[in-house]
């Protein structure tokens, strides 16, 4: 598909004031080179303060930046996602895994949503919580003021219960397992920085349980109660089985680093096999709660 470009919009910081506009793209934009930067500003696709920038230019605090992406054709990805729910202040959605929910790198219009907002034109659909691009399962969609406000509240006070599926290698691991390895932002040579297990990161709390054994993998049960972003796949690599298929988390919980930075997995990557099983949370409107399954059944089947 063929997208109509995007506008990656930016504003100075204190700390960022004194920069040259190249030296801020090539400093917090690692995905591109500096030649790939000085080009786009040769071309006139960066703007400050909506005049076109030069690569010297120094940076004031509060100046805007505008980033102009020419339109690109992005990657293909499974749009059969299901709605198993619509209520006045919400949705459940079951989505596939490979489908992006937000824009981000090369998705725009491919992103879960882009497909939304085009079949439901005058809906006003907000995410309550993240699913990685390779996960499956169920997301809450907020659709009314209402809806928006009770179940972010829920969510910011660990009262939403997620629980997903996932596979990962065989091991002695016992059957019950606590796992509170702490998570942050490690140094990563493309992005800068990258979510990872961390000695004094952001507390991180999941519970896993074995629901079944093989001579090669196991299905396994993990209810998380802090939301940390790539949580289950750090923590299950933290404890030294990496979800199966994982590209990007090394036992241990910290990333694949490899010296051609083309090859370098990242955090949108697929191929891990995890699944966002089971949602429950207190109804919105009515004084009940209210719970759902997801469809998507790969990884029983996989297994």
């Amino acid at each position: 598909m063929l997208n109509r470009g995007w506008v990656y919009r930016d504003r100075i910081k204190p700390s960022q004031a004194g920069l040259a506009v190249l030296d801020f793209y090539g400093q917090f934009y690692r995905h591109s080179t500096r030649q790939e930067w000085a080009k786009r500003i040769e071309n006139q696709q960066i703007f400050v303060d909506g005049k076109p920038a030069t690569a010297t230019q120094i940076l004031e605090k509060n100046q805007r930046l505008e980033y102009h992406r020419a339109p690109w054709e992005e990657p293909d990805v499974p749009l059969n996602f299901q709605i198993l729910h619509q209520d006045p202040h919400f949705w459940i959605i079951d989505k596939p895994a490979g489908l992006p929910v937000l824009p981000a790198g090369n998705f725009l219009e491919n992103t879960l949503l882009a497909q939304l907002k085009r079949q439901f034109p005058h809906e006003s659909l907000a995410p309550i919580h993240r699913l990685g691009r390779g996960t499956s399962g169920l997301m809450i969609l907020g659709r009314s003021p209402l809806g928006r406000q009770f179940l972010t509240r829920q969510l910011r006070d660990h009262k939403i219960t997620k629980i997903y599926r996932a596979l990962i290698p065989a091991g002695d691991y016992p059957d019950q397992l606590t796992i509170k390895t702490p998570i942050g932002r490690v140094f990563h040579p493309t992005l800068g920085t990258i979510f990872a297990a961390k000695e004094d990161g952001s507390f991180a709390h999941s519970e896993m349980r074995v629901l079944q054994r093989s001579e090669k993998a196991s299905l396994v049960e993990v209810q998380i109660f802090t939301g940390r972003p790539h949580q289950i796949r750090i923590h299950m690599a933290a404890m030294g089985f990496p979800l199966l298929g994982d590209p990007l988390y090394l036992p241990g919980g910290l990333p694949t680093i490899y010296k051609d930075a083309n090859n370098m997995p990242l955090p949108g990557d697929c191929g891990y096999a995890l699944n966002a099983y089971y949602l429950k949370f207190q109804h919105p409107h009515q004084d009940k709660p209210i719970d759902f399954c997801s469809q998507f059944n790969e990884l029983a089947l996989d297994f």
